[in-house]
């Protein structure tokens, strides 16, 4: 094996010889386009020193302003995700439907090199932006105006020395236009090649300099607007016979290792339950009829699926899952203003409102095994009394009782106010305050009540009028549905004026109105977040003292207070726990405070010598003090070298961390409902670890279970083990800050034989200790039995029922556990040429190489290999070419990247046959997007587009995978400047 600096060496190496071959060979522009050679932007991204972005050690990304509008894309999430290093963040169709969390329905939160969105640091000009979510740090990108972005710079390692916690992975910074002096329009509409997933898009900003130039006020106001799509309105989500999912295979048992464990099935329907109801009579788990009194069609069970059946009267899979978008519209207004007094003073302000509406759909409600007494009328006039004698159970997914949404108005404002100036000619000063906050109002619909809801099931003839009553309203002094929910009524007083209303499950579409309406609830839950922010700062040179052969040494000192404060309070049925399908939520409130000292240094050793054109070491140092985990330091050294101007050799190693966010250390034990498939199954129990199998035997003993169970165990072919568990969720007020080591090394060449030419190759390499880790239910499940010994802390959270070894609950919490690994590379490279009466040609190439990303779950586990899976491809680029000829722009892009494993590492070490090879793997990203524009008079553009130009669909069994459901989108827009 080659020692990993000499691999990194020969990477070096092979870089420049690739750059040598780009500057003559033609390459498609960098969706991520870099500043060009002859461009002296100066820029703040991770460093409160001035310079430019090629002269920065850190490796770092910028995605231009020009770039985001010949995209096509009204969410900035969309053209970011495409870039190397944020392929995993989450963007409106991953956070739709029932793949939304809780409160977070059409957000877009940036997760960079997969480490997640709360080890993302955004920052609007340089300074920290008020989370979106209750609890976290995370920033949703859709309250950041897209029509101002100048740029948006990505940067890894050494962010939290600069900025401070929450930067482990790096810093994504969105640098906004200034000096606005005159007006600026522009608009875009756009629409699906199938006629639907429509977009709006319209902003307006208008400028005005005063006072000689001293002063300058804009305001800019943003519309954007996107449709819901139903999964029904593809056929490959919302047709049962064109929906498939890779299940395990029928034709295999025993297991043969010929044979594939899983293969693609269509027409998959939840077994044993139907729209209209599958009721069973004879009370043996198996329903005889349907709810509309047709014998019931059970298809073909498959086994260890999960309960699935192939055909027949169940509920199918299809369309079940809800939306693969959200419905988003922003109202997002801004006002920026500076007035120079002097050069030793000169105030800013900055000030925003965002209006956040967003609404999905998700899946219906279900019932299993509700039990229908024998008196229930609707029950005897469906099948007579004589069938009905013991009652019946029934199982049913309840479309056409409301299908459960969220709706989410989320209002943001904030603002940036202070003053800057000279203090010499030597230095400057910043001092300034920002105070951001968000507001949401988060509302469920359609949530059934409990008691009414089993009260309002539970139907008889009220013998002195002979109609159709709720039982309570004639037994007012006992429990509601005793068969179904044994408890006293909490939301209403049994009796004949409750207000209950008989409710019918017996077919579809037949219930009455007034008791659904009894029944239903829409929850109003609401979220509070505050952040204040005292930052000052000094920074300059000590050139009037001394100067090095390289120059001044430059500087920065300051200091900073922050304050983060959330409050979450849910529906009062929630805090009841009142609810069938929500489980107990109680208020979550917390805040910390953080005082931070920090200083950097850029010492220039060299300048303009032989073999020494430029030679420059930095440091950078931040002391804080958490009012949750006390002191934290976090550093980094930095250098650059360019023996000559074409060549720059960089490099950066730091220490960050990461304190704990609010929803990790305080979040009460609140209630939820998981679908765990149990890893000690048989048809998973040979997909992990070593330890696996052997842990899965002890576990299932110590639940009380005889050799003969164990043996016999399969929960995969019994419902009651498939159904929701409930289980339970908390904070943690033990967390300590975690601690991130990251290392960057690169070479950025700029060759004189081709002055347009840049090129640049970084390697990265960040090792996360301590970190904290919310494993799902799921995972909790999975990482108990597949450590060295069952006395781990998610063994702990996980419940078995004796007699049966069933998981029966579950409690994720927050923990210290964790080790994180990554490690690649980021290669990108920008060409400008001019042929003589042919226009200009721009070029780009951004890229990333991923070589490891790893993670331990505890100390000792084993490494879980997260490389080469869903959004963790080894190779990625974008590309694009960009044509501009008299008044007509063309741009060319294309977004690739490489095949990514449709099953873990281990699942498919361990069993090799787990499914048919042609399923191994999910097919590549290829993605062309193409925009035209034209300029008709100086100051008006004229556009249009296509993405996604060759319609590349999700691959067999993903909804949204490796490209999003929507299909090939087609938008024209028009821009006007006065």
């Amino acid at each position: 094996m080659l020692h990993r600096h000499a691999r990194f060496a020969q990477s070096l190496l092979m870089a420049s010889a690739l750059t040598s071959l780009w500057a003559s060979s033609a390459f498609a522009q960098d969706r991520s386009s870099p500043a060009t050679a002859d461009e002296s932007e100066i820029v703040v991204t991770g460093s409160r020193i001035e310079r430019s972005d090629y002269d920065l050690a850190n490796p770092l990304v910028t995605v231009t302003s020009e770039t985001l509008e010949q995209s096509g894309n009204v969410s900035v999430i969309d053209t970011l995700a495409q870039n190397p290093a944020l392929l995993n963040s989450l963007s409106n169709y991953r956070t739709s439907g029932s793949q939304s969390d809780f409160g977070a329905v059409g957000v877009s939160l940036l997760d960079l090199r997969g480490l997640g969105e709360d080890r993302t640091l955004v920052l609007v000009n340089g300074r920290r932006h008020v989370a979106s979510l209750s609890g976290s740090a995370a920033v949703d990108i859709n309250t950041i105006p897209t029509d101002l972005i100048e740029a948006v710079d990505v940067l890894t390692g050494g962010a939290s020395a600069v900025y401070g916690a929450d930067g482990v992975s790096g810093v994504v910074n969105f640098r906004l236009k200034r000096n606005f002096d005159g007006l600026t329009a522009r608009g875009q509409v756009g629409i699906s090649s199938r006629g639907d997933a429509g977009q709006r898009f319209g902003t307006i900003t208008y400028g005005h300099n005063f006072a000689q130039g001293r002063g300058n006020v804009a305001l800019s106001y943003e519309f954007r607007q996107q449709d819901r799509l139903s999964s029904f309105d593809r056929p490959r989500t919302g047709d049962p016979l064109r929906t498939f999912r890779i299940v395990r295979n029928p034709a295999d048992f025993p297991d043969d290792p010929n044979v594939p464990d899983r293969i693609p099935f269509n027409n998959l329907r939840y077994a044993d339950s139907s729209i209209d109801g599958a009721v069973d009579l004879d009370l043996d788990g198996i329903p005889d009829f349907t709810g509309s009194g047709k014998v019931y069609d059970r298809g073909t069970l498959l086994r260890s699926s999960g309960g699935l059946t192939q055909g027949g009267d169940s509920t199918p899979l299809a369309g079940y899952q809800g939306d693969l978008q959200a419905y988003n519209r922003v109202h997002n207004v801004n006002f920026l203003s500076h007035y120079d007094f002097s050069d030793a003073a000169s105030f800013f302000l900055e000030a925003k409102y965002v209006k956040n509406k967003t609404f999905t759909l998700a899946q219906p409600s279900f019932d299993f095994f509700t039990y229908l007494t024998p008196e229930n009328p609707y029950l005897q006039d469906r099948f007579g009394t004589a069938a009905t004698v013991d009652g019946a159970l029934i199982s049913r997914d309840n479309f056409d009782l409301g299908v459960r949404g969220e709706e989410n108005d989320r209002e943001t404002f904030r603002t940036v106010t202070g003053f800057e100036g000279q203090i010499s000619d030597h230095a400057r000063y910043e001092v300034s305050y920002t105070f951001g906050q968000t507001k949401s109002k988060i509302k469920l619909t359609d949530y059934r009540i409990a008691d009414r809801y089993y009260a309002a099931v539970d139907a008889v003839i009220d013998p002195a009028t002979g109609n159709v009553v709720c039982r309570s309203n004639l037994f007012p002094g006992e429990n509601i549905d005793p068969n179904n929910y044994d408890a006293p009524a909490s939301t209403f007083t049994p009796g004949a004026n409750s207000g209950c209303r008989p409710l019918n499950l017996l077919g579809n579409g037949v219930r009455d109105q007034a008791a659904l309406d009894w029944v239903n609830a829409n929850l109003m839950n609401q979220a509070k977040i505050q952040q204040h922010v005292v930052s000052g700062s000094i920074s300059g040179d000590f050139g009037q003292f001394f100067e090095l052969p390289g120059g001044p040494v430059k500087f920065a000192l300051g200091a900073e207070y922050r304050k983060e404060k959330s409050k979450f309070t849910p529906d009062e049925l929630l805090q009841q726990g009142a609810l069938a399908d929500f489980s107990l939520q109680l208020p979550e409130r917390g805040s910390f405070d953080v005082k931070e000292v920090f200083g950097e240094l850029s010492v220039p050793l060299l300048k303009d010598v032989p073999f020494a054109y430029n030679l420059t070491l930095g440091a950078a140092i931040r002391l804080s003090d958490y009012s949750t985990v006390g002191k934290t330091t976090s550093w980094k050294v930095e250098g650059s070298y360019a023996p000559v101007p074409d060549i720059t050799l960089r490099g950066t190693w730091s220490e960050a961390v990461r304190a704990p966010n609010i929803t990790e250390l305080f979040a009460p034990r609140n209630g939820g409902f998981s679908f765990i498939s149990d890893p000690c199954d048989p048809v998973y129990i040979g997909e992990g670890t070593q330890y696996r199998a052997a842990n899965c035997q002890a576990t299932l003993q110590a639940a009380g279970l005889t050799p003969a169970q164990i043996s016999a165990f399969n929960p995969e072919n019994d419902p009651e083990a498939t159904v929701s568990l409930p289980g339970f969720s908390g904070g943690n007020r033990n967390l300590r800050e975690e601690t991130a080591r990251t290392w960057t090394a690169g070479v950025v060449l700029r060759p004189s034989f081709t002055p347009r030419l840049v090129a640049s190759f970084d390697w990265y390499d960040i090792k996360l200790k301590n970190a904290i880790n919310t494993p799902t239910s799921e995972e909790l499940a999975e990482l108990c039995v597949d450590q060295p010994t069952l006395d781990n802390v998610f063994c702990e959270n996980i419940t078995r029922a004796q007699g049966t070894g069933y998981i029966s609950s579950y409690f994720v919490q927050p923990q210290n556990v964790a080790n994180f690994r990554t490690a690649g590379a980021d290669f990108k490279l920008n060409y400008k040429f001019a042929p003589s009466d042919l226009g200009q040609f721009n070029l780009g190439f951004a890229g990333g190489y991923l070589d490891r990303l790893e993670f331990i779950p505890t100390p000792g586990g084993e490494i879980d290999v997260d490389r080469k899976e869903s959004y963790f491809p080894k190779w990625n680029f974008t590309g694009d070419v960009t044509w501009q000829y008299k008044d007509l722009t063309v741009n060319y892009g294309i977004t690739w990247f490489s095949k990514t494993r449709r099953y873990t590492t281990e699942e498919l070490e361990a069993n090799p046959d787990l499914s048919d090879p042609r399923y191994f793997w999910y097919k590549e990203k290829w993605q062309h997007d193409l925009y035209v524009a034209y300029d008709v008079q100086d100051h008006f553009r004229l556009y249009m587009g296509a993405n996604n130009l060759f319609d590349q669909k999700p691959d067999v069994g993903s909804v949204n995978y490796p490209i999003g459901a929507i299909g090939r989108y087609l938008y024209v827009g028009a821009r006007i400047t006065m």
